[in-house]
């Protein structure tokens, strides 16, 4: 991968037209268009500074293992252990976020188009339908990967300039922007209006994840120490802009909000575009969206893999001897591929019986890859003038950024585990926090039985990476 490439893999996991979309409903109901605007500016730009410190780290230490990796080398074996283990949780929520996401749209386009009626059970029939293709799609040449990135990228940019003007152009009627700015809604059953300001923030920082992505691919790209870091940062400020239009957009159209959140077709946007330009146009509009979300599961299918591949690399995983293996043909590693849509699958069970479930996936998501930033980013604080800067750095702002990053990261890892909606019940419970406390136990027995196999993770090229070559291991 060249620089633009590398770029176009995280911009195309952020994918606004994914994040934005399949959780503007949660939006509508947890503090409303006010907190969607707003909440996006100002997560946003914490976001901002947590991606700068992390390009920082990436710039030093461009791996495939990257988060794990870079708290290896700067705290330690059990720093970069638990880094992984919550790195590798937070991935797989994405692939099962985003691809449960596209099965929704693709649900409410088959909905309009043909009838269908998008049941919890067809939904989930779907999503493993679009794992299986993101899994085809992944055992190609890293190239194809490449390519559709690249064209993911152009496809975001101009999916949101048609939306954001056909919904500007063509309904007769526009909401106020006292109303798109200023707006509060309250409908999760809790009363203190900055609890739900703050779990509204959910959209926004589910939305601003996955930007790790290019440091994953380091090993795949020119110039990495340099790409992948500029890479991280581009990404997210471009998505910072146009999810702005993007919101701001929908929410202009909005007709008719109570019948928008109570859709017969699932989906909150597709009944804002119905109701603002007919089925029709609707439909239109809907096919570009499952388009770039399908580009953004087949992105974060990549990025996931790889980071299989690399944590198996070092035997951090159980049956790493087999996850590490890869094609001799097409160089991607193939079982770390069908691992990653098959830990998605099962991530994503509970929807077939909940009704938050979508929430808690898109938490775990937020939970489990968010502290992996922070925990490099911590590290290199530590470590003070003992860390090496990249040819990519911050300079004198290194500091302040990097701790406004952890203080956030904390923040928003607390708020994400706390319940979405009142009463809390086994239908509406948040099971994100149950997740992250699976996965921690299981990193902590399973470091006991595989710390002396676990080995120190390795810079690429290393002697012993190319003595697993000649092996034919890897």
């Amino acid at each position: 991968m060249g620089g633009f490439g590398n770029f176009a893999i995280s911009f195309s996991v952020i994918s606004i037209l994914s994040g934005c979309m399949t959780l503007y409903g949660f939006g509508l109901g947890t503090g409303g268009p006010a907190v969607m605007l707003w909440g996006w500016a100002g997560v946003g730009l914490f976001v901002l500074c947590v991606g700068l410190a992390l390009a920082e780290v990436t710039s030093a230490y461009p791996t495939s293992g990257a988060l794990y990796y870079m708290a290896d080398r700067l705290g330690g074996r059990r720093w970069g252990w638990y880094t992984g283990w919550l790195n590798l949780l937070g991935l797989l929520g994405a692939i099962a976020g985003i691809d449960y996401g596209a099965a929704l749209f693709t649900g409410a386009f088959l909905n309009l188009k043909f009838g269908f009626t998008p049941t919890a059970e067809k939904t989930f029939l779907i999503f493993l339908c679009i794992l299986f293709l993101h899994a085809v799609l992944n055992l190609f040449n890293v190239r194809l990967v490449s390519l559709l990135n690249s064209i993911s990228v152009w496809w975001h940019v101009a999916g949101v300039t048609i939306i954001v003007g056909v919904l500007a152009i063509v309904p007769d009627h526009h909401q106020s922007p006292s109303f798109v700015f200023g707006e509060f809604y309250n409908g999760t059953g809790w009363e203190n209006p900055l609890y739900v300001t703050a779990i509204g923030l959910l959209l926004a920082q589910y939305t601003f994840s996955g930007y790790d992505a290019s440091a994953h691919l380091s090993e795949e790209t020119s110039n990495a120490s340099v790409s992948a870091a500029r890479g991280i940062v581009r990404a997210i400020w471009a998505s910072w802009i146009a999810g702005f239009v993007l919101l701001a957009g929908l929410t202009f159209a909005i007709q008719d909000y109570t019948g928008t959140m109570k859709t017969d077709t699932g989906v909150p946007p597709a009944q804002i575009m119905i109701d603002a330009i007919g089925e029709s146009g609707a439909t239109a509009l809907l096919l570009i969206v499952i388009v770039a979300q399908l580009f953004c599961g087949n992105a974060e299918t990549a990025a996931a893999s790889r980071m299989v591949f690399a944590f198996s690399r070092d035997n951090a995983l159980p049956g790493s001897a087999i996850w590490r293996k890869v094609s001799s043909r097409t160089q991607v590693p193939v079982p770390a591929v069908w691992l990653s849509v098959g830990l998605a699958a099962v991530i994503a069970l509970p929807s077939l019986y909940s009704t938050t479930a979508y929430t808690a996936v898109t938490a775990i998501n937020v939970i489990g890859i968010t502290p992996a930033y922070a925990i490099p980013i911590f590290l290199r604080l530590r470590a003070g003038d003992r860390f090496q800067q990249g040819p990519w750095n911050l300079g004198r702002w290194s500091k302040p950024i990097g701790w406004i990053a952890v203080v956030w990261v904390a923040f928003v890892t607390v708020l994400f585990c706390l319940p979405q909606a009142s009463p809390v019940t086994v239908q509406s419970m948040n099971y994100a926090s149950i997740a992250l406390a699976v996965v921690l136990i299981l990193a902590t027995v399973w470091w006991f039985v595989a710390r002396r196999s676990y080995s120190t993770p390795q810079a690429y090229g290393s002697d012993r990476e190319q003595a697993e070559v000649a092996e034919g291991i890897v």
